[in-house]
């Protein structure tokens, strides 16, 4: 056998590995989903409708759900992902998870409250000059 026809083979069998690896993958997900579908949990269709579900029917493989006023009965497929599973943790208020904004505004300068020089340099322009003395200049040039 010739070199080529070895590297052939050898893609070909890489090829094949990731497909079964990738449809492995696939019918997980699938059976996560399946397991997630229960009454309560809100879901999105197909079609890009949001929907909670209201009762499954697992003979004839028909999911009905409700959408604002609406309820629909749709094919148990039609559900594209669950987006809040029935179990799920309730999500705290966004105040609760943030944490407190103590970051400098844009072109403030961060100083260390027990710095005492970074604080007096925070106070001086660039020409090193104080800054009050700067808006007192400017204050007298409008009288």
């Amino acid at each position: 056998m010739d070199p080529m026809s070895l590297v052939m083979f050898g893609l070909i069998a890489v090829l094949i590995f990731f497909m079964f690896r990738n449809s492995k993958k696939r019918q997980a997900q699938m059976a996560e989903m399946q397991s997630n579908m229960q009454p309560g949990a809100e879901v999105m269709l197909q079609s890009g409708i949001f929907a909670t579900i209201i009762a499954i029917d697992e003979e004839e493989n028909r999911v009905t759900v409700s959408s604002g006023n609406s309820t629909l009965v749709v094919h148990r497929n039609a559900i594209g992902q669950v987006v809040t599973p029935v179990d799920a943790p309730v999500e705290e208020s966004e105040a609760a998870t943030l944490a407190p904004d103590d970051d400098p505004e844009f072109g403030e300068r961060f100083t260390a409250p027990n710095d005492a020089q970074s604080i007096t340099d925070a106070a001086t322009d660039f020409d090193g000059t104080p800054a009050a003395e700067k808006s007192e200049d400017k204050n007298s040039d409008k009288e």
